[in-house]
């Protein structure tokens, strides 16, 4: 009975295991697509223009006012929504941002579920400073 208890109880971690290494790598795909697709929708709008217009010198936005939207995630959804090249390629870069926040968190929960207690606060302390980080940038 003890050997289906330890035979449940690593089959039940290794499944966490692979939910964690899942995540890293259906995150990292799906932000390349979203990202490719936003590099594809440029291409198209854009790839017949001259190549020599573009000032690669100074890095900035030529129109910064016409990019700002992209700077939110109001901006970043509507231009997703209205396949603009910046708005996939921003919710491309958005999701790949996201993907090792999912992991710490998955990897929290897995603390709390074995009762690892020092694991759990220093993965909390690691998504906290993540966390705050974040909405830092918000301001």
């Amino acid at each position: 009975m003890n050997n289906n208890t330890t035979s449940a109880a690593e089959r039940q971690k290794y499944d966490m295991q692979q939910l964690v290494g899942n995540t890293l790598r259906i995150g990292v795909s799906l932000a390349c697509l979203v990202a490719f697709v936003g590099g594809i929708i440029y291409l198209v709008n854009h790839g017949s223009e001259p190549f020599d217009l573009a000032d690669y010198q100074n890095f900035s936005y030529g129109n910064a006012a016409a990019h700002a939207d992209y700077t939110t995630l109001r901006g970043i959804f509507a231009g997703l929504a209205s396949f603009s090249a910046v708005g996939w390629i921003q919710t491309g870069v958005l999701i790949l941002i996201l993907t090792p926040i999912m992991r710490v968190l998955l990897s929290l929960i897995d603390f709390l579920k074995d009762r690892d207690w020092l694991y759990a606060i220093i993965t909390a302390i690691v998504l906290a400073v993540i966390i705050s980080n974040s909405i830092e940038g918000f301001k």
